[in-house]
């Protein structure tokens, strides 16, 4: 707290002293320091006398009601703090909520309006769901060496999202030589079939 002249709460000081205040209530209600309050009754002589004006004062113990005075505004203060706090909060929620509820009708106008794929937004750490096209023809090998018969495709193949959802792993296939091509299907499913 900074310090400043309390001259001009003098008379106002001395009423309190003689009430039976205590130096931390005026200091609160000064809002300065209680050393402050202590010099400054030194200073002009207010320590609570028996007598004032020849007249016996009766002494009255306010200190009890003084703290509960105190802890009252400071409790009071805090309740109020928390609440502005809790407020802010939720403005803050509400406004995130009202951004992204914007930025998902805009993309969804956008979309309506553009036939051509617009990149929309993801979600941190996860994967994309969206299949990108292959890049091209991916090569391969077609091995018949001495343990057999087998077939060596380019490792890009992993990369490619149709070949790990549908051809990953051992899947049994039906295989047909023709003069210019070899054909690779899965066994069971048919020419036209556009299930997988």
């Amino acid at each position: 707290m900074s310090r400043r002249s309390l001259r001009p709460q003098l008379n106002q000081i001395r009423g309190w002293v003689r009430q039976g205040r205590t130096d931390a209530w005026i200091a609160h209600q000064l809002e300065v320091t209680v050393q402050q309050i202590q010099a400054f009754k030194r200073e002009q002589g207010l320590e609570p006398d028996a007598e004032d004006n020849g007249t016996a004062v009766e002494e009255v113990d306010l200190r009890a009601e003084d703290d509960a005075q105190i802890a009252a505004e400071l409790e009071a203060e805090a309740k109020r703090r928390a609440e502005e706090e809790a407020r802010a909060a939720e403005e803050a929620a509400r406004k995130a909520a009202e951004e992204e509820a914007a930025a998902a009708e805009a993309a969804a106008t956008a979309d309506d309006e553009d036939d051509k794929p617009k990149r929309g937004s993801r979600r941190r750490g996860g994967r994309s769901r969206r299949r990108s096209a292959p890049a091209g023809p991916l090569e391969g090998t077609f091995d018949h060496g001495e343990e057999g018969y087998g077939l060596w495709l380019d490792p890009a193949i992993q990369d490619d999202p149709i070949y790990a959802e549908h051809w990953a792993g051992h899947r049994p296939i039906e295989i047909t030589v023709e003069e210019d091509q070899i054909v690779i299907r899965r066994a069971g499913a048919s020419e036209d079939s556009d299930e997988d």
